[in-house]
């Protein structure tokens, strides 16, 4: 199993993290996971992290494609990957409906549908085989839909990449979860829970695998989750420390009937208090949905506690499948902590 280092993206200041990123590359971290919200983009992070350290891969988590169109993606990836010398790992989500419409004023329906399409022109773009035309549901390439010119016409890639991208989805839905063991290189699960994955995930993993036609591609597939990383021998602090994280995301990541991460923790058994941080958290009543929030919960999808504790808990992310443990760590210490039990 290998180390990722999560930093997730800014909140109301942009703030470099650069401290934590380069004793990451020090301590032999396979990868750095910038974010994107509605706040600081990906792209620049990873440019700027990747400008100061030397082997650490840079990993888009996630680059958003409702944001860009999956030529620009391509040509970002490209331009990002030749710059870091085969360094960047392509992370894309769609995000939720409330950022998808809100935010970048694109219709959010058939996700499953877009999700291929886009990775399917991605793919294509960066193989550099030929000239990209896609005739599509949701794309078109060369566009000669309404409002068209008609003046279209199919292009290659200019820049000729030397070096592979390897793709990763953000998935945590059963048919997501299958379309990304399909057609992706890895996976980017979040508030992953390694006791639950062999009776949540593991099915939808192994259906996308089997479709895929690619024999070998459960044995180099990656499964890389983002996990809550604190080193710390005041346990019940700890769990604090995630606490107001899960509760944002279980309860107002979302409407009520379209919260993803609320449907993942009553997949996990938890709906009657997912039901309660939710009708609170949507009430304004953030502190109470916090306290809600089963220390058992915090417990299955973080890595807290003592150094102790913690060596403890790793076999089981082991054994659940996990490839790159991506640390959300917020301090050296923890780097440090991590790196002498599993690298």
């Amino acid at each position: 199993m290998r180390l990722g280092l999560a930093v997730g993206y800014s909140g109301v200041r942009v703030e470099s993290k650069l401290d934590l990123v380069t004793e990451a590359d020090r301590l032999g971290y396979h990868s750095v996971w910038a974010a994107e919200a509605y706040g600081s983009d990906a792209v620049t992070m990873l440019s700027w992290y990747g400008a100061s350290t030397k082997q650490i891969k840079l990993g888009a988590g996630i680059l958003q494609m409702p944001a860009r169109t999956p030529a620009m993606t391509a040509m970002t990836a490209v331009t990002l990957s030749e710059l870091s010398e085969g360094r960047f790992l392509l992370g894309l989500g769609l995000s939720g409906p409330q950022v998808v419409e809100g935010w970048h004023g694109r219709p959010y329906g058939k996700p499953l549908g877009k999700t291929r399409e886009y990775v399917e022109i991605v793919r294509k773009i960066i193989d550099r085989k030929e000239r990209v035309t896609h005739d599509g549901e949701h794309y078109q390439l060369p566009y000669t839909g309404p409002g068209s010119s008609g003046l279209g016409r199919s292009l290659r890639l200019t820049v000729k990449p030397t070096h592979e991208i390897p793709i990763y989805l953000a998935a945590i839905g059963p048919r997501n979860v299958a379309l990304t063991a399909e057609i992706a290189d890895g996976w980017l699960p979040f508030w992953y829970s390694p006791q639950q994955a062999p009776e949540v995930f593991a099915p939808h993993l192994q259906e996308g695998f089997e479709r895929s036609g690619e024999s070998d591609k459960g044995a180099r597939f990656d499964i890389a989750p983002s996990v809550p990383a604190i080193v710390t021998d005041d346990l019940d602090q700890a769990r604090w420390g995630v606490r107001p994280a899960l509760a944002l995301y279980v309860g107002g990541m979302g409407a009520k009937g379209k919260n993803f991460y609320f449907d993942l923790a009553c997949r996990y058994g938890y709906e009657e208090a997912a039901t309660r941080i939710q009708d609170l958290y949507l009430d304004g009543k953030r502190a109470e949905a916090m306290a809600e929030v089963p220390d058992e919960m915090v417990d299955e999808v973080a890595l807290i506690g003592s150094k102790e504790q913690i060596r403890d808990s790793l076999e089981a992310w082991r054994d659940s499948g996990v490839t790159t443990l991506v640390a959300m760590a917020q301090d050296v210490a923890t780097l440090r902590t991590l790196a002498e039990l599993v690298l």
